[in-house]
């Protein structure tokens, strides 16, 4: 069960590593009278345009490999 629980953790992470690096994902924070904001922002625009190229790579190895 730790095991399993260690490599959900590992996804997640790595997931929001690799959103953060795309610029899916951003942060941001304020503060002011001993209180911080932190706001998230997610770009999903950004997330379906990558998700369109990576189909297309996919598509285009799928015809490579057929050839």
């Amino acid at each position: 069960m730790r095991g399993l629980l260690f490599v959900l953790f590992l996804l997640v992470a790595g997931v929001a590593g690799l959103g953060y690096y795309r610029g899916w994902f951003g942060f941001t924070s304020t503060g002011a009278d001993g209180k911080t904001n932190i706001t998230l922002t997610v770009d999903q625009n950004k997330i379906k345009a990558d998700e369109k190229k990576a189909e297309e790579k996919v598509h285009e190895f799928g015809r490579q490999k057929k050839e």
